[in-house]
């Protein structure tokens, strides 16, 4: 399986912003490999994100194991907190 990260390149949040670093920055400290999907430049794949979390209003960055979903920023701080990183991404 392959993680999966929704992301937005182009965000009035800096909060947004800041959310998606820390999880791709993980992903990269651990040398996880991942597949980053912008939606910034999509009105489809916003769609898509949203219908796979199941939220219609469900914000980036949203993460995925295949086809398992993850969860969004708020779940990987937990794990992190946890000291279960690995067990948020399924792996």
């Amino acid at each position: 399986m392959s993680i999966k990260v929704y992301y937005s390149s182009v965000s009035g949040s800096r909060e947004v912003k800041q959310h998606q670093s820390e999880i791709l920055n993980f992903l990269d400290a651990k040398k996880i490999k991942y597949f980053a999907v912008d939606i910034a430049g999509s009105g489809d794949l916003k769609e898509e994100m949203r219908k796979k979390v199941g939220n219609q209003s469900a914000m980036p960055p949203q993460v995925f194991n295949g086809d398992k979903y993850c969860g969004d920023y708020q779940k990987f701080s937990d794990a992190m907190e946890d000291g279960k990183p690995e067990a948020f991404f399924k792996l």
